[in-house]
């Protein structure tokens, strides 16, 4: 008997990956006017999401989706879409079944995602209606096999579930998403900021949070916050 790999397999496929470019960008960080201190002001960059695969969708994909299809109450409305690319599958579920969804893919016994990798926020603001991304990567130590989840809300309504009942291990990933993106998990046991002090005002990893910032001091000497710093054209 030969032990498993350490890392899941990926799945290359064939097919091609189609996108969809939601927005253009200016400089290294995308700021408009003065404050880039990269040197990169003259940089044009094209924001591209994948869209939605086409079945088959190549190995063990497929039979991931068939488990779904099979185990999940009601799989036209959970799932907006499955996207496949960069050897990852990700499944986009909408917010309200986003607990049920989770449980099925830790408990059924044909997917066995037993570990969630945690929760990452994201902020698209041309997108609108769907401004802010949580991603959740899922390991299956069962089947040696990793999934993604993703779930997009808009900035005038940013709550999603909270899964920390499903996956205990994700409280404080929730509170760090929420203290950066500012993304609401209703239902987490104590929603507060994580890394931020209590009172600071608003959520520094937003594309649209200002690039200024407070001084820091090291030993003496006083750094200035970036938008007061030297700028480059």
């Amino acid at each position: 008997m030969t032990d498993a790999p350490l890392l899941p397999e990926r799945v290359e496929t064939t097919q091609p990956t189609a996108v969809e470019v939601v927005a253009q960008r200016h400089g290294m960080f995308g700021v408009r006017g003065t404050g880039d201190t990269s040197g990169y002001g003259g940089v044009v960059r094209h924001v591209a999401l994948p869209v939605a695969s086409s079945r088959p969708y190549s190995g063990w994909f497929d039979e991931v989706a068939d488990a779904i299809e099979r185990h999940l109450p009601d799989p036209a409305a959970a799932i907006e879409s499955v996207v496949v690319d960069r050897g990852e599958l990700t499944y986009h579920v909408r917010p309200e079944h986003l607990v049920g969804f989770m449980r099925t893919l830790r408990d059924e016994p044909s997917l066995r995602f037993e570990m969630c990798l945690g929760v990452s926020g994201a902020h698209f603001p041309e997108e609108t209606g769907r401004e802010l991304h949580a991603v959740y990567p899922l390991l299956s130590y069962t089947h040696n096999r990793r999934v993604r989840v993703e779930v997009a809300v808009p900035d005038a309504d940013p709550h999603i579930p909270s899964i920390v009942a499903v996956h205990p291990s994700n409280d404080w990933h929730e509170r760090e998403t929420w203290d950066f993106f500012g993304i609401v998990f209703d239902g987490h046991p104590a929603l507060t900021r994580i890394l931020m002090p209590d009172d600071w005002p608003g959520h520094p990893q937003r594309k649209d949070y200002p690039l200024g910032g407070i001084p820091v001091e090291y030993k003496g000497a006083e750094i200035p916050p970036p938008d007061e710093r030297r700028s480059y054209s």
